[in-house]
């Protein structure tokens, strides 16, 4: 007996109605690299990150003519007004004592009183031009500067960090949610199928060709594929909700960029690692602290050396009667509450760590390195594993189809083949896209995550890419 499998309504308005929150609602395709420009354009941690590299940037740029000699404008302007006791005694004792010592007398003068009232009132006015010239600070104005400029170069290293970090995190939430609309396709597709064969199985039924435990077991099929493809496009709507979070998107996203694998093996970890010793932000970061480290322990040295400066002033006034003062002046603190040799040999040795952190971290990143490296070629691997029971499913299934068309075959066995294709399906899907992340992470540990895209570009399996139409 012939059987024609199709779907119910039912099953395909559910189906169409489980797709529609994901796809059918998207108003445009984004692909990959839309998706990284929109990330990096919207995202508040990479702001937050530019912001911290500019003013690092700005800071040094500050400190660029520290050391040059410095002039300084100063004006005052005011009024005034005075008023004070005068003690006379000294007049009165005077006048008395010459009558005493003059051959002539004098005739009796009146007292002066004992004190004299003083009041007045006025304006004043002045203005004067410093200049300070620091000829010698002992390396202080070279270790300064040194300082600020290894700080934004920490900074840099820093916001390149971040910016890999969430490139990575993209590659995670854009194929993760390519995976599970991928998924959740296959398990609409094998749920109309299966419910084509339920359909059959009740018609065979009542036709006295099967038993009805047999009609049981495809209605069992029938509802685990139901729960199974809810399930995954539940998958899906979690998974599109957290691509939204990240681009800081509302409207709905589909993405156009597809699964893929590139079946050749990768370049030799050498080339890896040697891109990680030139291109890793983290060994970035550690040559900045080291830089700074270096610049610190400069800073502590002057403090044991003598400082020599060139200073002038000159009132603003015109002709000769400008007041004015240039010299030289030099100091060297001897003595004082910090012990400055002490502080020194500290610096010294947070030179010596930052050394050692170097080294440290050149080993761990190529280590780190080589663990993704292999990770990388052990997915690709894996993803080579899937197909050959990606075709067995396949071809079991056409046999059971055929079977059951012509009798040797039950509707138990042709919807477990249904549901074993999609198994098998979703299998390689994952495989590939272990394989998609499996890449990133090892291109953000040789700090080159920008060359994703060309990875991409040059794969030579790109897995079909769901729609709402299929």
């Amino acid at each position: 007996m012939q059987s024609k499998l199709r779907p119910r309504p039912a099953i395909a308005s559910l189906c169409l109605l489980l797709t529609l929150p994901v796809t059918a609602l998207a108003a445009d395709v984004l692909d990959f690299q839309s998706a990284r420009e929109t990330m990096r354009r919207n995202s508040p941690q990479l702001a937050a990150s530019r912001a911290g590299v500019e003013s690092k940037r700005l800071q040094s740029q500050a400190m660029r003519n520290l050391g040059s000699p410095s002039l300084r404008l100063s004006a005052a302007a005011g009024r005034y007004h005075l008023h004070t006791d005068v003690a006379l005694d000294g007049l009165n004792n005077l006048s008395d004592g010459l009558g005493n010592v003059l051959p002539i007398p004098l005739p009796s003068l009146p007292r002066l009183p004992d004190n004299a009232t003083l009041e007045r009132d006025g304006s004043y006015h002045s203005s004067a031009l410093t200049a300070l010239w620091p000829v010698y600070t002992g390396g202080l104005t070279h270790a300064v500067k040194g300082l600020t400029a290894a700080q934004h170069q920490e900074s840099e290293a820093d916001a390149r960090h971040t910016a890999a970090q969430l490139d990575t995190l993209l590659i995670q939430r854009y194929f993760g949610l390519q995976l599970a609309l991928y998924a959740a396709q296959l398990r609409d597709t094998a749920l109309v199928a299966i419910d084509a064969h339920d359909h059959a199985a009740q018609r065979m039924m009542e036709e006295g060709l099967i038993a009805r435990i047999e009609r049981l077991q495809a209605q069992v099929a029938l509802e685990s594929a139901r729960r199974e493809a809810l399930k995954a496009r539940s998958d899906a709507e979690l998974a599109h909700i957290a691509l939204q979070r990240l681009l800081q998107q509302e409207a709905a996203i589909t993405p156009g960029t597809a699964l893929f694998v590139d079946t050749r093996p990768l370049p030799p970890l050498a080339h890896f690692q040697q891109q990680a010793a030139s291109q890793h932000p983290g060994l970035a970061k550690v040559a900045a602290l080291q830089m700074q480290a270096e610049n610190m322990r400069a800073a502590s040295a002057s403090r044991l050396k003598p400082m020599v400066a060139l200073y002038g002033m000159r009132q603003l006034q015109s002709g000769d009667r400008a007041n004015w003062v240039a010299g030289v002046q030099a100091s060297w603190t001897l003595a004082g509450g910090v012990n400055r040799r002490d502080m020194l040999a500290a610096n010294t040795q947070r030179v010596a760590q930052a050394e050692y952190s170097l080294a440290q971290v050149r080993e761990d990143i190529a280590l780190l390195v080589e663990k993704n490296w292999r990770s990388a070629e052990d997915a690709r691997q894996q993803y080579l594993a899937t197909l050959p029971g990606v075709e067995l499913a396949r071809q079991m299934r056409h046999l059971h189809r055929s079977g059951l068309r012509e009798g040797s075959s039950t509707a138990r066995e042709l919807m477990e083949a249904e549901a074993q294709f999609a198994k098998a399906e979703t299998e390689r899907a994952k495989a590939a896209h272990d394989y998609i992340l499996a890449l990133a992470a090892l291109l953000e540990s040789a700090g080159t995550p920008d060359q994703f895209g060309q990875y991409q570009q040059r794969a030579d399996v790109r897995l079909p890419i769901p729609s709402a139409s299929d």
